[in-house]
């Protein structure tokens, strides 16, 4: 396995309830379920981190290409909300429970900046990695460990 760094993540589930701990490189987090599915709430649901990826991935991207070209860009704010919803092409298939996902993602930047900076901007947020992974055909190889621990 790898030695942990920014692309490397161990996630660990007990028996008893959803809380997981998550160690991403040198930095711990807490994942868990509201409590109305069971869990505790301690911490966010696994949308709200992918959510949040998105988001810091975002805002990163607009600070880096801002301070490249010297901008006024004061604050980003990134707010995001996750849905399911029946694809619209496919109201006619065979199977009538095909849904996408969408994301909402409104963006707010603060700073005496001029239309042509702030478009170009918003075409930069899509160019963020994270939003790129999301959009593009993406491979999950995923394995059994080599020995079960007891």
């Amino acid at each position: 396995m790898q030695t942990p760094d920014d692309h490397f993540v161990k996630v660990v589930l007990g028996q008893e309830g959803y809380q997981t701990k998550i160690q991403a490189g040198n930095h711990q987090l807490v994942a868990d379920e509201p409590v109305e599915v069971g869990g505790q709430d301690t911490g966010t649901t696994p949308y709200g981190l992918l959510l949040s990826s998105l988001g810091a991935c975002t805002a990163m991207t607009l600070r880096m290409y801002a301070n490249r070209k010297e901008w006024p860009l004061e604050k980003i704010e990134v707010s995001l909300s996750h849905t399911k919803d029946y694809y619209q092409d496919c109201l006619d298939c065979e199977k009538t429970d095909t849904k996408i996902d969408i994301i909402e993602r409104v963006i707010q930047l603060h700073g005496d900046l001029d239309e042509k900076q702030i478009k170009r901007l918003m075409n930069i947020a899509n160019k963020c990695p994270v939003h790129k992974t999301l959009t593009t055909t993406t491979v999950i190889n995923t394995h059994l460990a080599d020995e079960a621990v007891g």
